[in-house]
C-alpha cells in the first residue's frame, strides 16, 4: 500500500494533539501515512491556498486525488490498527451524510474560526 499524505493545521492545538495521536500510531504500526503540517510544508502538490487547506483536513492519494473532510479521516482510520471499524462506520450511506454534516457544518467551521481568531490575535501581538 503507498502512502497516503494528509494535511492537516498544526497551528489548531486540536488537529495538532489528534495527528500526534494518529501519527504515533501509524509509525508503531507502519502503516503507510505521512502527515504534512500546512505551516511548514510548500502545498504547491496540494493544489490549494493556504486558506483552503486551513478549513478542513485533507489527504493526498498516491495516484494524487485528493480528498477532504470526514473521507480524508477514513483513510487516516482504515490504515491504522483498531481503526478500521470506524473508517468502514462512517462509510456507511446514512453515518456518511451524518459524519459528513457534522464535520462540514460543525467541527470544520468551529476549528476554522478559532483558527483565524488565533492568527489576528498573534498578529495583533506583534504589530508596534
Amino acid at each position: 500500500m503507498s502512502d497516503v499524505h494528509i494535511l492537516y493545521n498544526g497551528a489548531c492545538p486540536v488537529c495538532r494533539a489528534e495527528i500526534h495521536h494518529y501519527r504515533g500510531s501509524a509509525e508503531a504500526a507502519g502503516a503507510p501515512l505521512r502527515f504534512d503540517d500546512l505551516n511548514a510544508s510548500d502545498l504547491g502538490g496540494w493544489r490549494m491556498t493556504d486558506d483552503e487547506a486551513a478549513r478542513r483536513l485533507h489527504a493526498r492519494l498516491p495516484d494524487g486525488r485528493i480528498v477532504s473532510g470526514v473521507e480524508a479521516f477514513a483513510l487516516i482510520w482504515e490504515r491504522l490498527p483498531r481503526y478500521g471499524w470506524l473508517a468502514r462506520l462512517v462509510r456507511l450511506p446514512g453515518v456518511r451524510g451524518l459524519a459528513g454534516f457534522a464535520y462540514n457544518r460543525l467541527a470544520a467551521p468551529f476549528l476554522y474560526r478559532r483558527h483565524k481568531r488565533r492568527m489576528a490575535l498573534e498578529a495583533a501581538e506583534t504589530r508596534p
